[in-house]
């Protein structure tokens, strides 16, 4: 018995020994060959949707309706053309993310990667490739009757989109008018506090 039981130890020993040295070399593989991961706003790498990555805000993509279904309902719509591996549009992406928090349910926001765009010559008007320009990004504002009331490439600031968008909904413009703002969570839940 003690022959068969020092036996099964001594191969014990030396197979925990074998699986001990393996997982120590593929630690060290491991450490040595992978490289972190550096999600960057001044390069034009691919680190994933600009708008989870740059902008905190994954509703945009993908959009919740097509233009064609919002052209049909009259409603007005803000296409931002955009690619996920530009600096110009992963800056861009804030913007994009603060038109939706102002317009975003009175207007449609549908951002489109233009890698996702069908290669073809001729679109309908109710497609948004007939719109792309061939740079990015690219803003496209529609009134209510779907006809575009604005279009610029590059980083359009802000407050241009606004005061388009405010022409758009008849509001003030906003040298005359509050500074639109967002409430705090607590402004918003204050009636719930006892």
């Amino acid at each position: 018995m003690k022959g068969i039981k020092s036996y099964f130890l001594h191969h014990f020993r030396n197979s925990s020994q074998r699986i001990l040295s393996i997982l120590t070399l593929i630690i060290c593989l491991l450490i040595t060959t992978v490289q972190p991961a550096i999600a960057s706003m001044n390069d034009d790498r691919y680190d994933g949707n600009i708008f989870v990555v740059y902008a905190g805000n994954g509703s945009l993509v993908p959009p919740a309706q097509t233009l064609a279904q919002t052209l049909t309902e009259h409603k007005p719509a803000i296409l931002t053309f955009y690619v996920d591996n530009s600096s110009d549009c992963k800056e861009y992406a804030i913007v994009i993310s603060q038109i939706q928090a102002f317009y975003g349910r009175a207007a449609e926001l549908i951002p489109i990667n233009v890698d996702s765009l069908p290669n073809r010559k001729n679109y309908k008007p109710t497609e948004p490739g007939y719109y792309y320009s061939g740079g990015v990004p690219q803003v496209v504002i529609f009134d209510q009757a779907g006809k575009v009331v604005f279009n610029q490439k590059g980083q359009v600031p802000y407050e241009d989109i606004d005061d388009k968008l405010r022409e758009v909904f008849d509001l003030l413009p906003r040298t005359e008018s509050v500074r639109l703002k967002r409430r705090s969570f607590n402004e918003l839940n204050s009636e719930l506090a006892p």
